[in-house]
Order: structure tokens, then sequence, then C-alpha cells
């Protein structure tokens, strides 16, 4: 949202902007409502504790998010997945609208007009006030808000802006009724304190479950899996639910479909070309209309289109480029300048997974790294160890390599190894989130275009179109004497599976369509469907799972989870009672508990954060940092619980604020903590409020 500069001329125009924008923060943030829907009532979205909630009502807050999707993003496609989301946004906030005013009459929460006016007024005025008539300063410049206030063109505005001040005014007054419930304490003031300054030096042995034995020397039962079960329902609730099996026949263009789009767009080279208004020409003719002098570098195409634009033959002003295949698309460029821009880079990699608290697993990626190191030297080609190694599958077929990219979308630490590299060198190694990536950067890039550009996506042609129905129809009149899992067998055809999916929610691999949903949750278990038609294809599907039980069953994917679960709950005091045996033998250290397991290291850390269980060169393990929290320094502890196992610790020293620091982050943390205890407490008191309600979701 963007700060007002300027308010004399453009007032009126500009409030419009500012409410539009306070619609998003107030109506679809907060959950608030309007002063109230226009329209005729002709039938009802759903319930909300037996009031209705109008179809209008739900479609006009629908229009509402779908529209300010627009406004922000001029040009986008609102795909069926988009509006599936979109409209689940809308039902949540009309809900929650209901139950806000259902609470607000249970408070006798009003806000009178002077109420109103005096916020405006306030140091701390309302939400949508301080967004927009905020100086650089942050200071609220009232000389702004006053012109535009008094401007007569905002009169019809500000009557609309000061209602949603009222809302935003009563949600305020309930969070307050539930204040005289926060209290916060000496004793919670110096927790907080202590856990936000607390560091601690330690060393310790980590050792993790596998050495409490395999998995075998743990079964579990039948019985055992279905009382877990049993005790954790109320963990697995869910709405209904269906899944099914389904055999697909894609919609891809054919090859002549793509000979087609070629011919369309090379038959408008010439008249591009002569063009005088690239804007309007671009729009009547391309599938992204706002492709007008639009900056490109080679990280906006394919490696094999970005050669081609890239080439020093089309590197000039006047140039037409293409057409142009990339991605499912043909591009038709006309260049209008050539210039240099912000460096991209072109880098390979080869990704190791494994998880930084899992001890085994850092030991045996470092061995692979070594390995592939030593590989390098030998000569081995970088790509062939990348289709080997990598564990990134997309970039692994391509030898490792990712293509051009920007600084701005890799992430950071990725970004500064490459582009503070040479091209040809292998980078140090690099650890993100996603695992250990050994890096090697191939090239750097500064030329860019400015250029207008027609785009064709290439369509399946009625044709296309017409013979994947027809192998569907009679894929289906087969599967209807034979069955889906004989008849694909027969066919040598892929059966996918949906796994659970909900009424309103997108379906694993497929998306959201609302044919299938229609046959899922109008068939019995084991029907076929007829041939579903959807924009990627045509699907062929068999019910496979009707759960309106309200929890979700317990399948194979549960029982796989339930049984991990239980074999770790069986591990855990077995691996504790070994430990506990070796730290209270005679003369026991840290090394000696080390060498007992063999893998395992000592670690050594200071500057150990107790706030988020940071352990410098180990990584977050609260539960480990929690119990240094209560140990004696220079004394060997028992065993305690780690994010994967156990570990033995030698805490070396506590470093805690002085007196006078604490007592200053006390008055510093209380207001704070006072709120977030209020927050926290509201949204429990609000969830508790939607949980208890009846919810009868109406809608088709």
């Amino acid at each position: 949202m963007a700060v007002m500069t300027s308010l004399r001329d453009k007032t009126h125009i500009i409030l419009y902007a500012l409410l539009a924008a306070f619609l998003a923060l107030i109506v679809f943030e907060w959950g608030m409502n309007f002063s109230g829907f226009s329209g005729k009532k002709r039938d009802i979205a759903g319930k909300v504790n037996g009031k209705d909630i109008s179809a209008a009502q739900y479609e006009e807050v629908y229009n509402e998010i779908s529209g300010n999707f627009r406004r922000t993003n001029p040009g986008a496609e609102i795909t069926p997945v988009t509006e599936l989301e979109f409209r689940q946004q809308a039902w949540n906030i009309v809900v929650d609208q209901t139950l806000l005013e259902e609470q607000f009459a249970k408070f006798g929460i009003t806000v009178q007009d002077q109420e109103v006016v005096e916020s405006l007024d306030s140091p701390e005025p309302p939400m949508i006030i301080r967004q927009n008539f905020s100086d650089s300063t942050g200071s609220i410049d009232r000389k702004k808000l006053d012109v535009a206030r008094r401007d007569p063109k905002n009169k019809d505005l500000w009557l609309q802006l000061e209602k949603m001040v009222q809302r935003e005014l009563k949600v305020n007054k309930l969070i307050r009724a539930l204040q005289p419930m926060v209290r916060v304490t000496g004793r919670e003031l110096d927790d907080i304190v202590r856990r936000n300054f607390g560091r601690f030096s330690a060393s310790f042995v980590p050792v993790p479950l596998s050495f409490a034995g395999t998995d075998t020397s743990f079964p579990v039962k039948e019985d055992e899996i279905q009382k877990y079960y049993n005790e954790h329902k109320e963990l697995l609730k869910q709405l209904p639910s269906r899944s099914a099996d389904y055999v697909f026949f894609p919609l891809t263009p054919s090859s002549k479909d793509s000979s087609s789009v070629r011919s369309e767009l090379e038959s408008l080279r010439s008249e591009f070309s002569a063009a005088v208004n690239d804007t309007d020409y671009v729009k009547v003719q391309s599938d992204r209309p706002n492709g007008v002098n639009v900056l490109y570098n080679r990280a906006n195409f394919s490696l094999p289109a970005g050669s081609i634009v890239f080439s020093p033959a089309n590197l000039k002003a006047g140039a037409i480029v293409g057409p142009v295949a990339d991605r499912g698309e043909y591009r038709l460029l006309k260049i209008k300048e050539v210039r240099t821009a912000q460096p991209i880079a072109r880098a390979s990699h080869i990704l190791l997974r494994f998880n930084p608290g899992n001890k085994e697993e850092v030991e045996k990626v470092r061995e692979r790294m070594v390995m592939i190191f030593k590989n390098l030297q030998a000569g081995v080609p970088f790509e062939t160890l990348a289709g080997k190694y990598s564990e990134d599958p997309g970039s692994a077929v391509q030898g490792g390599d990712l293509g051009w990219f920007t600084r701005e979308s890799m992430l950071p630490e990725f970004s500064a190894a490459v582009f503070s590299g040479t091209p040809g060198a292998v980078v140090k190694p690099v650890q993100t989130k996603f695992g250990l990536h050994i890096i090697k950067v191939t090239g750097f890039d500064q030329t860019a275009v400015i250029a207008s550009e027609i785009v064709r996506t290439i369509r399946p042609s009625t044709e296309t179109v017409d013979s994947a129905r027809r192998l569907a129809m009679a894929f289906q009149m087969q599967a209807k004497d034979k069955g889906l899992e004989k008849s694909a067998s027969t066919e040598k055809l892929v059966v996918g599976k949906t796994g659970d999916f909900g009424k309103h929610t997108l379906i694993a691999d497929i998306g959201f369509s609302d044919k299938i949903t229609a046959f899922a949750f109008n068939g019995k278990e084991g029907a076929l469907s007829d041939v579903i038609e959807t924009e990627k294809g045509f699907y062929v599907m068999k019910l496979t799972g009707v759960n309106d039980t309200g929890y979700r069953r317990l399948d194979a994917d549960l029982k796989k989870r339930i049984t991990a679960e239980l074999v770790r709950l069986k591990k855990e005091p077995v691996l504790e009672k070994k430990l506990s045996l070796n730290a209270k033998q005679s003369g026991a250290t840290l090394d000696k508990i080390a060498a007992a397991y063999p893998g395992t290291v000592v670690v050594t850390a200071d500057d150990i954060r107790w706030v988020d269980g940071f352990i410098p060169g180990y990584g977050f393990d609260q539960p480990l940092v929690e119990a240094m929290s209560a140990m004696t320094e220079g004394k060997l502890s028992g065993p305690v619980k780690t994010n994967d196992g156990y570990a033995i610790v030698l805490l070396s020293k506590k470093n805690m604020p002085a007196e006078r620091d604490v007592e200053a982050a006390k008055t510093a943390f209380t207001p704070k903590i006072i709120q977030d205890k209020l927050n926290r407490l509201f949204t429990e008191y609000f969830a508790t409020i939607k949980k208890n309600a009846v919810i009868e979701d109406l809608r088709p």
C-alpha cells in the first residue's frame, strides 16, 4: 500500500484506492464486514448457529477478493485453483464475520460516532490512518489527514471509512473485554528475561535412537496401533473426504498443433515489425497482453530459447526475434533496446540432503562430499557426478544444471556463493535448508533487452481433444465390463491414486475440479465415473473411499506413521537406560561415552541460546538446551532428550544477565508480554467459539 504523497487535487481518487486497500486489510484479514450487503436474498450459502449466510453475502465477499486480486495483479489469470482458494477464503470470512457479530451482541459492544471521531484525532489512530497518513518518521501527517477529511468530494467515502473504523474499534473492545483474564507474574517475567538473555557453554555427546536397536527389534502389534489411534483420535479430525483411483488421458498438443501456432506467429512478423502502437497490437494479438516494453534477461527464458534471443545477430534495436519455442509457448519479440543490467548467473549443483540434528546422516554426507571432490580432482565430469549423486531430481537429469537465475531467485546463502565465484570454479560447499550444495559456477551475464512480445500458448486443437476423448470413452466402456484396474493393466496404462480429498480442497496431482468433486461426493464406494473432462485432459475414476465419520481413516499411510511413533516410544526408554548406566560408571567422561557408541562425537559449543535452542556448529535442539538450563556447572548429566534421541551433557558455564539488566528488561518486556498474552487469549477464545459453533457449509 503506497504512502500518499499529494492530496490537494486528487484526494477523492486516492481515497478510493485507500479504501480498497483497507478493505483487504480489515475485511479479509480481520474478518470484518461492511455495514451490510445489498441485493435481494435468493439463496443461502450456509448457516452459522442457525443464522443464514446468504449467497449474495458470500458472493459479494468473493467478488471483493477476486476484484482486489485483479487490481493488484493486472493481466493475471484466475485459475480454477486460485478460484478455489478465493472461495474458501470468502467462506471463512463470512463465517468469522457472523461469529464476531454474535460476540459484539453478547458483550453489548457498541461504538458511538463521537468515539470514531476521537479515534481519528488520537495519538494512536486506527490502522487505516496510520498506514496511509504517516510521514517518513512514522508520525501522523495531520495536515494531509485534515485536507482529505475536509474535501467535499470525499464525503461518501469518509462515511464508509468511519464505518470500517467503527468495526476496528468494536474488535478492540472485544479484545479488551478479555483483558481482566490476563496477568503477568514476577516468575513469568524472570523466566522470559532469563530465556531471552541466557547463554550456555557446554560439551555433549548426542546419541541417536538407532543405538537402541533396529526397528525390527521393537515390533508393533495391530492392537497397539488401534489403541494409539483411539487415544489420539481427536487430533485426527477432518471434514468428509473421498479417495479414488483413476486413469488419465492428457490433452497434450500434437506436433501439428505446435506447427499451427508457429505458423500463426510467422504470419505476424512483418505486421508486428511495422506496428506503431505496440500496446494496442500486443493487447489484441498476445495471450499475455501486458508484454510491452519489458526488461528481459536470459533468466526469463528457457536455455534453448535464451540462446536464440541473446545470440549476437538478434541483439540490436528493431530486430524481430522468433517465433521461439519456450516452455509450451511460442514467443515473437520486437527488440527495442539492448542494455547492461544487473548480473545473472548460471550454475550447476549436486544436492545432498540430510538432517543436521542426526549425526549419522551428517557423517554420511561428509563422506559422500569428500568422495565427490576426489572424483572431481580425478577428472570425472561434474555433470556425471550430479546425475549419479544429486538428490535434486529436477536438475540431476540435466547434469545438475540450474540454468540462468537472478541473485534474488535463489536462497541468500546459495546466491552469495555463486555470485562470489568465477566461471568454471567449484565453489566451497554451501548448506541451506534443503541440504548441502556442491556448486559449479558456469557463467555470468549482464546483457538485457527491452522488448515487446506476442505470446501464443500451444494448445491442443479440436482434433487432438476429440482423439483423447475417444480413447477415454473406449477405456471407460472397457472398465465397465472388466474393472478399472484390469483394463488399465491390459492397455498398459498407469492407475493414479488421489489420496483423501475434501469437497473444497485440492486433489493431489490433479488440483481442483468441480466435476470430479461432484462425482466423488454423489457416488457410492466402488462406483465408476463417466469420462470426466477437465482443462488438463480426461479422467476415468473409480471411487475407492468414502469417509463421512469426521475423522481420518486408519489407512495404510496412517498405520505406517503410528507404527514409527510407537517404535520411537519403545526405543526411548531402552536408550535412556543404556546411557544412564554409561554415565554412572566410575570415571565416566564424555570421551568414554562417545567411544561406546561408534560414530558419535563430543560436541563443544559456546554462546548456546536458551531462547530458541540454537547451538553454534550443531543446529537447533530446543529439548537439549532446555535441559541444560536446569543443569549444574561442571557436573556430568544423566541422559536428556534431544530432537533425535538422548545426550549426556557437561555444562561448563551459564551466562545470565546482571541484576540491573534484568530489571530494565522486565520493564521493557511487560507491555509486550501482556499484549502477546491478550492476542493469544483472543485467538484461542475465538477458535473455541468457532469450534463449538454449528457451521453448515451449503455451498454447491
